[in-house]
């Protein structure tokens, strides 16, 4: 797979020299010493202001997700890149394709309406050893992770919410409840931002049915 450095950039997404994403990655910041700290804070904190729906636009910015209290886990997790990157943290995204069929449990009476794979953006972060740490294992890693039982896609949790309980793993490494790899339909690799994914890959739906569903789905609550 082709070594792909991560950056510290804003992004049209990842707009991170906002003042709202600024004061927040202040926040973050100012109150832990590690950089394993500050993403913990910072997911903690999104976790807490931002509550879960289904929005649909993966190129939100991220100082919108913050000014409107509300996004998807794909916006969340952007939020998350935004800030880490606002403390100097650097970030890359693994680009999956994940079958449809993830998300059955969740919405069993739209079955039809799911489309039969959806782009994942999963953020990494690199540490001041350089070494990178995806955000499956923010709060530990996956062997330990797994104790807290697997992630059924269900209810309130998000795949945002789920990485501080248990393993969320699309490799198949910890043979287990929580082995998600299954569902991954193919691995497009790294990109240095999740702009340049969406731009060389596209978002899940067209636009036309992405604009319908995201009136409909973005104040629904996860």
């Amino acid at each position: 797979m082709e070594h792909v450095e991560g950056e510290l950039a804003a992004t049209p997404i990842l707009d991170w020299k906002h003042l709202r994403v600024l004061e927040l990655a202040a926040e973050v910041h100012g109150s832990s010493e590690t950089d394993r700290d500050r993403l913990v804070t910072a997911h903690r904190l999104i976790t807490t202001r931002v509550r879960p729906v289904y929005a649909m636009n993966e190129k939100q910015p991220a100082s919108r997700t913050l000014l409107l209290e509300r996004g998807s886990c794909s916006q969340r997790l952007a939020l998350l890149e935004a800030v880490a990157r606002g403390c100097g943290i650097a970030s890359k995204v693994r680009g999956l394709l994940v079958d449809g069929r993830f998300w059955y449990t969740r919405f069993p009476r739209l079955r039809a309406l799911i489309p039969h794979q959806v782009m994942l953006a999963w953020p990494e972060f690199r540490l001041l050893d350089n070494r990178w740490v995806s955000v499956s294992e923010l709060y530990g890693d996956l062997d330990t992770l797994q104790k807290g039982g697997g992630f059924v896609n269900a209810g309130g949790e998000t795949l945002f919410d789920a990485v501080a309980r248990t393993a969320v793993d699309w490799d198949g490494l910890t043979c287990s409840s929580c082995d998600l790899s299954g569902y991954v339909l193919a691995d497009l690799g790294y990109f240095s931002s999740r702009d340049l994914l969406f731009r060389t890959h596209g978002q899940t739906l067209c636009l036309p049915v992405r604009i319908t569903a995201d009136i409909i789905m973005r104040r629904r609550a996860a």
